[in-house]
């Protein structure tokens, strides 16, 4: 009796459910897809003046959010190769020369700005260059190994940095106000921050609050984990996703392992998560190989399923003009840029993308419904659709043609194929026979 009085007179109720998410996507990510920018190999001159040079095309391809690699002053102890890693970061508050200066940074995201594109850089906060600012300002601010030394990061082969230690109030104090340095001197909407699930998440969840009090801010986490979603990052990485489906394309593994990763994807991540597909980026490039060494012959089905799937998907720059070599990531190493069919690919994908509601981020768009089927280990198929609009996509993940049949209604209707233009029903006891590695997207 005491208790229930008790509950009542408190206002709360432990039995309502709470949302999981204490922050709102900003309202121009809805249908977003990202676009990684390597500053060092995205021009012959390797210069934000050069990139801002190519952000018409970039709008056209369709893509929004566009992803700098880290631009600060790369540090020179323990360097590794002539140029230095991106992610050895000697001030927080510098620019690197090497891509040009404040003001060019300035003139770029206003740039952007300008054709509706939205920028964010990365950001480096688990470790610093060996000669970083800090390390004679702030030495206390260093994690230590047995011996009392600085350290790399332990167990990985990053040796031209060290990490920092978030035990220190002052730390998370600099840390966070070179953060909101870059929104107020730069006008950046947003960051990707690296490993970021070598911070703490109370680190994060603060920098979030005080970054949004600015302005609306997009946050993406390099790491794979719920607990980051609920205060302070938009959307996390798809590794498994990605790490699944390249193996499927290889022939080591059958659908399963998808179907794992699409239901913890909707059983344990809320609702209005946003998780990033991919089928490249920087890492992958550059020490596991390119797309086509990752994805073979079974690419173009990837690429259309990060696209039309649930997840947003990012364009590694150079994949629009397919490619074929791994950036050198120490080094200067161009991109050769030229048309290529690629391209076309993913700017009808984008294109369906933006006019298909269906297919949007988070609480904006639809679940990925599974539509059963007689070849569940080699044929991928499903149905995302909302009052307005509906998305029936199959793909054949295996090396050898395939004829299917699908079970249950869900998929019924009249739609348009999206890559042959042709009107197609299904009405029941549908078959539907693909190529190797085969895909059709039927839209309504």
């Amino acid at each position: 009796m005491h208790f229930q009085k008790a509950k009542q007179m408190s206002g709360s109720n432990p039995y309502q459910p709470t949302p999981y998410m204490k922050f709102q996507h900003p309202k121009w990510s809805k249908n977003a897809v990202i676009y990684q920018i390597n500053t060092r190999q995205f021009t012959e001159e390797g210069t934000f003046r050069a990139a801002e040079a190519h952000l018409p095309r970039l709008n056209e391809l369709g893509v929004d959010i566009l992803w700098l690699m880290p631009i600060h002053e790369i540090g020179v102890k323990n360097r590794k190769g002539t140029l230095g890693s991106p992610y050895a970061v000697r001030d927080y508050y510098s620019v690197n020369r090497e891509f040009g200066t404040l003001d060019d940074l300035k003139h770029f995201v206003q740039a952007a700005h300008d054709l509706g594109l939205y920028v964010i850089i990365d950001w480096v906060a688990n470790h610093t260059a060996w000669d970083s600012v800090l390390v004679d300002e702030h030495p206390e601010w260093y994690s230590r190994d047995w011996k009392g030394d600085f350290h790399p990061t332990p167990w990985w082969d990053w040796q031209d940095v060290i990490d920092l230690d978030y035990q220190h109030e002052g730390l998370r104090r600099y840390m966070t106000d070179a953060l909101k340095y870059w929104i107020h001197e730069a006008d950046i909407d947003g960051y990707r921050c690296d490993v970021a699930g070598f911070v703490p998440t109370d680190f994060w969840n603060n920098v979030r609050k005080e970054l949004d009090a600015i302005k609306p801010v997009f946050m993406l986490a390099e790491w794979e984990s719920r607990d980051l979603h609920a205060e302070a990052f938009d959307m996390t990485y798809a590794w498994t996703w990605n790490f699944t489906l390249q193996a499927i394309t290889a022939g080591a593994a059958n659908l399963t392992g998808l179907y794992v990763y699409y239901s913890w994807n909707e059983s344990a991540y809320p609702r209005d998560v946003y998780r990033m597909t991919f089928v490249s980026n920087h890492d992958k490039n550059a020490w596991e190989g390119t797309e086509f060494e990752q994805f073979g012959d079974g690419l173009n089905a990837a690429i259309v399923l990060s696209v039309v799937g649930e997840g947003l998907p990012l364009i590694y720059n150079g994949q629009e003009a397919g490619n074929e070599k791994r950036l050198a990531f120490f080094e200067k190493d161009s991109i050769t840029w030229r048309e290529h069919p690629q391209g076309d690919f993913y700017k009808k994908l984008i294109a369906l993308r933006k006019q298909n509601t269906a297919l949007w981020n988070g609480r904006w768009g639809a679940r990925m419904v599974h539509v059963p089927n007689d070849l569940a280990n080699k044929v991928l198929s499903f149905v995302r659709q909302n009052e307005q609009d509906k998305v029936f996509a199959v793909m054949n993940f295996s090396n050898a043609p395939q004829t299917v049949t699908f079970r249950e209604t869900l998929y019924h209707g009249t739609y348009t194929d999206t890559f042959s233009g042709e009107t197609v029903s299904f009405l029941g006891d549908d078959t539907l026979t693909l190529e190797a590695w085969g895909y059709r997207v039927f839209v309504r």
